[in-house]
Formats: C-alpha cells, structure tokens, sequence
C-alpha cells in the first residue's frame, strides 16, 4: 500500500529542537521537553530485558560478549512495561501527526512492546523480520538458533499520512516488491565501532544497512529522525548522510562521545545522490501533445510497439492515427491490441539512431527539465 502524500506542517514554539546532536540524560525526560508534534520520524532500539542468569559460554570455555550492562536490566515484566509505556507516550507526544515510529526487538520484549503500542493507539503498518545472515550460534544446542529480530513500524492513527517510499524500496529491490522479510548481517568487521582497548563499543550496534532501508522507505530529505536510545549514533550517520536531521538522546555518557567522534567523520551524500524514485502519480502531469509541439517527437513520425508487430503515425494535436481509428497514445495501443487499456507511454517507441526508444523516455527529459526550473 503506498501511503498519501505527506501534508507538512509547521510546530509553533517557545522550543526550539536540537538538531543534529546528542543529549546526554534519560530519554523519557529529554522527549517531554521537546515540542509536541515536532518530529517525523522515531527509530527505537530500546533495552531488549533480555533476562540473562551468569555467564555464556562457547564450548572452548570462551565467553560470549553478550549484553550485560545495567542499562537492559529491570526488576521483573512490570518494571520493564512501565518503562515502555513511558518512553512509548513521551515518543507519541513529539512525533508528528503523520509521523511513524519504529522499534527492534527480540522475542524477550518485542511481544510486550507491540501490546503496549496497540494500548497506546499507535497503528501498526507492518512487522518486519530482519534475519541476519550470520547470526550467532546456539552454543548450548537447546533451541534454535535466533537468527532474526522483530521491528514493528507504527502510526499515531489509521487516518495518518506516513511517508512510505514504495517505488524506492521496488527499486531498491531489483523492481520487485520488497518484502516484510529483511535478510542482512549484522555488524561487524569495520562496521563495528571498537573503544581504545579494541572491544565493541556497544554489545547491540545496528548495521547501517538496515538503518538504511528503513530511513530510505519512511522519511524525505530534511526530516526530523529522533532516536531515543542511540548507542553509538547509528540512526545518526545514516540519517546525515541521507540528508536527514537527527536528534540523538543517550543516557550513557561514553556511548555519546563515542557517536559525537563517529557523527564529525561523515560527509552527506550530495543532494542529488540523496534522491529516490518517487511515485509516478505524483511526477508533473506531461501531455504526450506536449512532445509534439516541442518537435521532440514530430507530426508524421511512425511509432511501434516494442517487437514492432503494430504501428500507428503521429498527428498535429497529439492523436495517433492506426487505419481510419484516431485518438489518444493509451487508447490507440489499447485498440491494436484489443485490450481494455494501455499504458502508451511505455507501449509506443520512436525509431533512434540507436534503436527503438519508449516515447516516456522524452516525457522524463521534460520532467527532468521542469524539477531543474522548480
């Protein structure tokens, strides 16, 4: 489903938001702060509880680097649900109307976020698995390996109008449509902020892949991106390169300067690397009688369907002319192939020096030309 064209609207207040910076304090404070209806985007990576007891071990008796920091443990599910619901509500609160937000998790808290999320009235749009392709092993071979998290996409009603980018993500996709099943590695290699000892910077460092995707197919260039818990500014890097604006609010202050370092090291991509495919319905409306004025394609010129087994002439007021029928680029296709409709932009070609060429080809030059002018 591709989702209406975002109406932008401008936040009066008192407050202005820090843009393009990390707050260092507890996020639930932080977001209450900010003004209402402000941001457009929240990407939430919060503590997953993940309820670790001891130590885990490799069967070499090596241990595994897992999460043990404070930050992800609570005294039981109703601390960790109180917890959710706050942040949940401070994340409602300043996103705007057609914002959306996203949250990952895993089967330790991602079940009780999505009910909290359905408690608060958010509207969820879609689950996405992301499965990693190298996950970890299960070293103690009692379960399956977890070789996937879960990311739950919301909006503030069902009456919102969120950005999503789906000509972006098919083309991103090969012109397929790109699924609910994300398949990407995780972080590692280069990718992996290390501190000054050489270890992980952070234990759950998302890649910038996915991080990607997801900005790409829900926001626009100069959107607001807040991520509550932002570790060591992934949501960031990506967000800037992509020319986004990002708020980063981190309650560990070493976390922090570890993403300020990171943040200063990037450059945006230039602008014109930054955009997307957009809808066709929403590109300028181009008359195919306009490329006849203009002598792109003249009255008399001879179009052909891609195997060239139907052909009709071009007429002074943009008309195609096949036998003793007449009419428009869409209906004469239609009507040679006796078919209930016809892209003719795509059905008719010209004859180049280089072969046969789609007719939407000079469509786009002027489209092209007409963003140039904007």
């Amino acid at each position: 489903m591709a989702a209406k064209a975002k109406n932008k609207t401008t936040v009066k207040s008192s407050v202005s938001l820090p843009l393009d910076t990390v707050l260092v304090e507890d996020c639930i404070a932080a977001m209450n702060r900010l003004p209402e209806k402000s941001v457009d985007l929240v990407f939430a990576d919060p503590p997953y509880n993940l309820q670790l007891n001891g130590e885990l071990k490799r069967p070499n008796e090596s241990v595994v680097d897992g999460v043990t920091e404070k930050w992800d443990q609570f005294g039981g599910f109703s601390a960790y649900d109180r917890f959710t619901n706050a942040w949940l509500k401070a994340a409602r609160r300043v996103l705007k109307d057609d914002g959306a937000l996203w949250v990952i998790g895993s089967y330790h808290n991602i079940f009780r976020v999505g009910a909290l999320l359905q408690d608060l009235d958010y509207w969820i749009l879609n689950d996405i698995i992301w499965r990693k392709t190298n996950p970890m092993p299960n070293f103690r071979g009692k379960r399956f390996t977890n070789a996937h998290e879960t990311l739950i996409w919301c909006a503030k009603s069902p009456d919102a109008r969120y950005t999503f980018n789906y000509e972006a993500m098919k083309a991103l996709n090969e012109d397929l449509q790109m699924r609910s099943d994300w398949v990407l590695p995780i972080c590692t290699g280069h990718e992996r902020i290390k501190d000054a000892e050489g270890r992980k910077a952070h234990p759950t460092q998302k890649p910038e892949a996915l991080l990607h995707r997801l900005l790409l197919a829900t926001t626009r260039p100069g959107d607001v991106v807040l991520d509550p818990f932002f570790g060591v500014g992934s949501t960031g890097a990506v967000a800037k390169r992509l020319g986004r604006r990002y708020i980063g609010i981190e309650r560990e202050e070493g976390y922090a300067e570890v993403a300020r370092a990171r943040l200063a090291s990037i450059a945006p991509y230039e602008p014109r690397a930054r955009t997307v495919t957009q809808p066709r319905r929403s590109a300028p409306r181009v008359p195919f009688g306009t490329l006849v004025e203009r002598r792109m394609v003249e009255p008399g010129t001879t179009l052909f369907c891609p195997k060239r087994h139907h052909s009709a002439m071009v007429r002074a007021d943009g008309t195609l002319e096949v036998g003793k029928d007449e009419g428009s680029i869409h209906r004469i296709g239609a009507l040679v192939q006796g078919a209930e409709a016809c892209n003719g932009w795509t059905f008719w070609h010209v004859e180049t020096e280089g072969g046969l060429a789609p007719i939407d080809t000079f469509r786009q030059a002027i489209r092209d030309e007409m963003a140039s002018a904007a």
